[in-house]
């Protein structure tokens, strides 16, 4: 069984998703995937203490503190390589960025394999379910583009602000299929 709660943040309403003990979901109003991987209906459900956890540490990472991720109980739900991908994602220091190439370079060591699509890489990314906790939104073109958030351009240009990133070389993208 699966539970949901609503969260009103500066970048909007955020929906968060948990199985009773774990969070398994934070998406952002209108997110691309919103609710993907849940393969029952939510609940609606406020007085879980994964809840008030999540809302505790949305609400210093918004004040713009730096709580840590392994404050909150995550379970996101997904196969071997997207978890791959979303642990990798979780190691990003808050204020900092790293490329899809990266990361894919960092995937295959873990998976032991040659090497890994940055296409794919980009994929698991942007299916991770559990927005701004794992900050896909510090995820990066090769170029500096700013391209492929789920949440929206707009919504990860704010998110990377509040921590502070240096965005002089970063530019949001005029066209293409992740805008």
């Amino acid at each position: 069984m699966y539970y949901s709660t609503s969260y009103l943040s500066p970048v909007g309403g955020i929906t968060l998703a948990c199985d009773g003990g774990n969070l398994v979901g934070v998406w952002n109003e209108g997110q691309k995937y919103h609710g993907a991987g849940i393969s029952a209906k939510m609940i609606a459900k406020d007085d879980m203490p994964v809840f008030d956890a999540a809302k505790n540490w949305l609400d210093k990472y918004f004040a713009g503190e730096k709580p840590s991720i392994s404050e909150l109980p995550l379970a996101p739900i997904g196969g071997e390589f997207r978890q791959t991908v979303w642990t990798i994602l979780c190691e990003i220091p808050y204020g900092e960025v790293i490329t899809y190439g990266d990361i894919a370079k960092k995937a295959a060591v873990k998976l032991n394999r040659a090497t890994m699509s940055s296409q794919a890489v980009g994929g698991a990314v942007g299916h991770n379910p559990i927005s701004i906790v794992i900050p896909c939104h510090r995820v990066i073109g090769t170029s500096g583009s700013l391209t492929g958030y789920a949440g929206g351009i707009s919504t990860k240009v704010k998110l990377l602000e509040l921590e502070g990133v240096d965005m002089s070389r970063l530019y949001v993208p005029t066209k293409g299929t992740a805008l």
